[in-house]
């Protein structure tokens, strides 16, 4: 099974310019604004084949910690990751050897 996610984009408080996008959520996020933000914490489904859901995404180590942290409190049974780029850096619930 294969969920879709949907990422946001936060940009300034100011009025909209010229249309009637809402201010702090301008929808999907560019592929700059994604490479600009390397750490995820991913849910992966019961079967540690996919990611179900994408927790949070940062460009700050702490506060992509602080997210997996929470995560791992949240769904102690299930499988979450805390991915920087590529790489896997932590991971809670791992698969067994």
């Amino acid at each position: 099974m294969v969920f879709a996610t949907t990422q946001y984009q936060l940009v300034s408080g100011g009025a909209p310019k010229g249309g009637d996008e809402d201010p702090v959520f301008s929808g999907r996020a560019s592929a700059a604004a994604r490479e600009d933000l390397p750490y995820k914490v991913e849910l992966w489904d019961a079967a540690k084949q996919s990611v179900e859901q994408t927790l949070a995404i940062t460009a700050s180590a702490s506060i992509g910690f602080a997210a997996y942290h929470a995560a791992t409190r949240e769904y102690p049974d299930r499988y979450i990751t805390l991915r920087h780029k590529n790489s896997i850096v932590s991971r809670w619930n791992s698969p067994s050897h």
